[in-house]
């Protein structure tokens, strides 16, 4: 007895008691509606798709009639004559119009994005290469290549040349064009999987699919579909086509005028709506029908539902403003919502005894993560620095060999004694210093710097390893053995805000490449398996760890002074 109370009494009964009784009525009436209007909208969706089709078919036609048109311009490239054996040819003049040739099709692969790849293959010198997409699986990309060189090894009398060919490979079902220039193969090819890509996301409904047969209507895609639906493709008729067994498709198709395949649309009957005459006749009727039960459901909804939500929301907007001591009147109601309103209450009682907690473990982490930020050290500049050490003891560069030992042990002093969060800024400009005259004494003569700051300052606190990092970061990354680089560090009071100072660090590089300025601006880590430009992202990660947001750190390229870093922090 009392479980039949609880069920009757619960929020899911009474939801479904209601709908029934509204919207009941209804479905009778639509049911008998949708009987007369199946016709009407079968062919209305038919001529639709149709035309859908004929759009989708152009557009990939006249993307492999581009590519084909490129094939045709690439076989009048004079460089494809160093692909043909001749004698008198040297072996720098074949390879160098090969990277030549491979820079052309690699740089036009980007602009035809329906097709896998371009290639070029010399059957004189037996070499074969193309471009690749990243987003084609290394071993479908390689079975592809490996079948296709075959056919144009082996010059397989099925390919017509200067025509898409529709060729089965031993997996996939491929699109191959190519032409013969006195033995020198240029061609480009497509997975028929990834033709049919871009239209997996047209709205076909839930069963409905869009997919690709041959000329024979046998299908290239979605075949275990086709088998387990007992689908045939064979539609008679330009229009469309009733099909399947298990499950009634409409079907459409539409040839390709390039390649031997069909683009098909198989749209499910069952999903096929529109609205018919008799529907208009009986609308109004509907319409006065639908007011009365809208507002017997708006009824039932407040008392049964909306009250219990809305008792519910207003405690959490409490709980929003700090107020740990509301709680939600237990009050007789659903079965689900006095569930639910006790262990909101119970909750609350919860967070605020976990709330303290819950702090201080985020000040901890945020503390650890801090100090492994700021103890990361490069192993690549001690190394090199000691393989200095002893090139110079080879030569007996004794002075040369003291210089370095004493920058390198105030170097490492530095780095193992800075265990706050902070330093003075005098500190940091010295070991920055430091840094700088072992990468001079490394780099005799081709390194240059810098370092300027108000006297007023030196005493302020900054971050450990901040302007040092980055003056790393230029060393690493603009400077190289053709030219010297000049590296600037100035230290000033911010214009606008005296209470804050401004570091400008410039090197005279070729500055930060686009990419890694887009990806500093969104604040993207500058992390990869190498571990390459994780500095400049680990001063922005402990900037933000101890400033909260305060604090800015700006990058941008300087015409003529090369990459430019902006630090503003509080004094």
């Amino acid at each position: 007895m009392g479980m039949m109370k609880q069920i009757f009494n619960s929020l899911m009964f009474k939801l479904f008691l209601a709908i029934f009784l509204i919207i009941g009525p209804l479905i009778i009436v639509h049911i008998i509606n949708n009987y007369y209007a199946n016709e009407v909208i079968r062919n209305q969706v038919a001529q639709s798709n149709k035309n859908m089709l004929n759009i989708y078919m152009d557009q990939i036609d006249k993307s492999l009639e581009g590519v084909g048109n490129y094939i045709f311009q690439l076989s009048a490239n004079t460089d494809l004559y160093f692909l043909q054996y001749h004698e008198n040819f040297d072996l720098n003049d074949y390879e160098e119009a090969k990277i030549r040739l491979f820079n052309s099709i690699n740089n036009q692969s980007y602009f035809y994005t329906a097709i896998d790849s371009i290639f070029l293959y010399s059957s004189s010198y037996k070499d074969f290469f193309n471009t690749k997409k990243n987003d084609v699986n290394f071993s479908e990309r390689m079975n592809a290549t490996e079948e296709i060189h075959a056919l144009l090894e082996n010059k397989s009398e099925n390919l017509i040349e200067g025509k898409w060919n529709l060729w089965k490979g031993k997996k996939n079902y491929y699109l191959l064009y190519y032409l013969n220039i006195d033995g020198v193969y240029v061609g480009a090819w497509v997975n028929m999987n990834n033709l049919i890509k871009p239209f997996k996301y047209i709205d076909f409904g839930e069963t409905g699919r869009a997919m690709l047969a041959t000329s024979e209507l046998h299908p290239i895609t979605n075949k275990d579909f086709i088998e387990d639906e007992k689908i045939d493709l064979t539609v008679k008729g330009n229009k469309f086509a009733i099909v399947g067994e298990k499950e009634r498709f409409v079907a459409m198709k539409e040839r390709s005028t390039v390649g031997d395949f069909y683009f098909l649309a198989l749209i499910p009957e069952s999903e096929i709506l529109d609205k018919l005459p008799f529907l208009q006749r009986i609308s109004s009727i509907i319409s006065i029908g639908a007011v009365l039960f809208l507002f017997l459901f708006i009824f039932i909804m407040r008392k049964v539902f909306l009250q219990p939500i809305n008792q519910i929301v207003s405690a959490m907007k409490k709980l929003r403003q700090g107020n740990m001591e509301i709680r939600v009147p237990m009050k007789r109601n659903s079965t689900e919502f006095e569930v639910m309103n006790g262990t909101f209450n119970h909750m609350i009682s919860e967070i605020r005894d976990l709330k303290i907690n819950v702090y201080e473990e985020k000040l901890n982490l945020q503390r650890a993560e801090l100090k492994h930020l700021q103890l990361q050290i490069n192993p690549h500049f001690f190394l090199n620095s000691l393989n200095i050490i002893y090139n110079l003891a080879t030569v007996k560069e004794f002075t040369i060999i003291q210089e370095m030992s004493k920058c390198l042990a105030n170097y490492f002093r530095f780095m193992f004694s800075s265990n706050s969060y902070f330093v003075s800024l005098e500190d940091e400009l010295k070991h920055t210093e430091n840094y700088l005259k072992i990468q001079q004494l490394r780099f005799p003569d081709s390194i240059n710097f810098n370092i300027e700051s108000p006297s007023e300052l030196i005493k302020c606190n900054i971050p450990p390893l901040v302007i040092q990092t980055i003056a790393e970061n230029s060393i690493k990354h603009a400077f190289h053995m053709d030219e010297p680089i000049n590296i600037h560090i100035t230290v000033k009071k911010d214009c606008e805000d005296s209470s804050f100072m401004e570091i400008i660090i410039q090197d005279t590089g070729e500055g930060f490449p686009e990419e890694v300025l887009r990806s500093l601006e969104i604040d993207d880590p500058l992390t990869t398996q190498k571990g390459e430009r994780i500095g400049l992202w680990n001063v922005k990660r402990r900037l933000n760890l101890l400033y909260d947001g305060i604090t800015s750190i700006h990058f941008s390229n300087e015409h003529g002074k090369g990459a430019t870093v902006r630090i503003r922090l509080p004094i």
